[in-house]
């Protein structure tokens, strides 16, 4: 028997919309960046992208479980002195509920080229509209 490896130019992107109100951070994070990296296609490999394009609505109605809504801090460092900035998770959703759901995303692929390219095809948006009905995505429900 052969084993055949699938190659790069031979991956479908697909398109899927997923509603992310009243769901985890976490699990939805976990099964969004499955999505993103194939893992879901039974033709998965490692070394190539063959992940699906994914559109998120109402990241703003996300859910924080416990009491990450006020303990859980988010932070940027500059690489200068005293550069270091600091959010709570109460904060982020006022001001970018989005950056909720990608940091938990981009912090769960793989730390390589291939990621970065993975992680441009999870759209985000905090409200329920969303400029991609052109592609027609699919309604999606990750297991959770």
């Amino acid at each position: 028997m052969k084993t055949t490896m699938p190659k790069d130019a031979g991956a479908v992107h697909r398109w899927r919309l997923v509603d992310a109100a009243d769901k985890p951070a976490g699990r939805l994070a976990a099964g969004l960046a499955e999505i993103l990296r194939g893992k879901d296609r039974p033709d998965y490999a490692p070394h190539v992208d063959m992940g699906d394009f994914v559109v998120v609505v109402n990241a703003e109605r996300i859910r924080l479980t416990g009491s990450k809504e006020e303990q859980k801090l988010y932070r940027d460092y500059s690489g200068y002195p005293d550069g270091l900035k600091t959010w709570k998770a109460a904060e982020v959703r006022k001001r970018h509920p989005e950056r909720i759901l990608l940091r938990a995303v981009r912090g769960m692929l793989p730390k390589n080229r291939l990621s970065r390219r993975q992680i441009k095809r999870l759209k985000v948006y905090a409200g329920a509209a969303h400029p991609h009905e052109a592609q027609q995505p699919v309604p999606f429900e990750p297991a959770l």
